[in-house]
């Protein structure tokens, strides 16, 4: 039942709760790993290409050949913080525009996701919080026309060089079309994205990069991608820049029913405004 695996959703986000063990006198997060943190009280732009020009076509264990995903898409991200004595609110846009193998494009689910994230759960180095996450229809070519809805859940910590954390989405109804459609239950695979950077000095930065992982609840299948970022952050008093390029691919993927790529490259620009200290 959709019960059943909305308990178990949030059951996953147990996980969450030991990245907010940290110590009440944790370091200030720096203006460096700020640039890369997408929960930091700050306004962010982001712009970035995905393309995705391979996939593995091996056999399912139903016999049909793995399907492929999108060729590429252009991403333009924006978060809006909003300050209030208790608590901060940093609702995020997201608007996608993909192609696919057969020359057709529009846009995809335009994602909406506002994480809420209380004072005290915020300790100077990293911060934790929870929200809900709505999808609008998108192009019928390329997406689903219908509209979904669900939450998502982040925490986040910085530690010498290092910045670290896990984001949680579960949704309901529409869904990313490279991902496998939805069962009887209308629940969408599982989210879980973690992320690892390290700072090398100067601005540059390695990390895993985009690397969401997925737990398929119908069919029990779990994808694993893995990636590589390098970046670098240019502070200025008034904003920060943030570039990177990103190569992926998939580490487990022979029982998953869904597309799994094989090459992957990414371009990104975000700018970031801090709002506050």
């Amino acid at each position: 039942m959709m019960i059943d695996s909305r308990r178990r959703g949030l059951l996953a986000l147990s996980t969450v709760a030991a990245l907010a063990a940290t110590s009440a006198f944790a370091q200030q997060q720096d203006n460096i790993s700020k640039a890369m943190d997408s929960t930091a009280t700050q306004w962010s732009f982001q712009f970035a290409y995905q393309t995705m020009p391979d996939y593995h076509r091996d056999t399912l264990a139903d016999g049909r050949t793995r399907p492929a995903g999108f060729n590429d898409y252009l991403q333009m991200r924006v978060v809006a913080p909003l300050v209030y004595e208790r608590f901060t609110i940093l609702p995020r846009l997201t608007l996608r525009h993909y192609e696919n193998a057969q020359g057709q494009s529009g846009f995809g689910n335009t994602e909406l996701f506002a994480l809420v994230i209380p004072k005290s759960w915020d300790w100077g180095s990293g911060r934790m919080g929870i929200g809900p996450l709505i999808t609008t229809p998108g192009d019928a070519d390329v997406a689903r026309d219908e509209w979904g809805y669900g939450f998502a859940a982040a925490a986040v910590n910085t530690k010498g060089k290092w910045y670290y954390g896990l984001l949680f989405t579960q949704s309901w109804r529409a869904i990313d079309p490279q991902q496998p459609p939805p069962g009887t239950k209308d629940t969408n695979p599982l989210g879980i994205a973690p992320f690892l950077n390290y700072q090398i000095g100067d601005g540059w930065y390695v990390g895993n990069g985009d690397m969401v992982a997925q737990y398929d609840w119908d069919s029990g299948k779990f994808y694993l991608p893995i990636g590589v970022r390098v970046g670098k952050v240019f502070v200025q008093p008034e904003g920060s820049w943030n570039f990177y390029g990103e190569y992926q691919t998939s580490l487990i993927y022979h029982d998953w029913p869904g597309a799994a790529v094989k090459n992957s490259y990414r371009f990104n620009v975000t700018y970031t405004i801090p709002v506050g200290d």
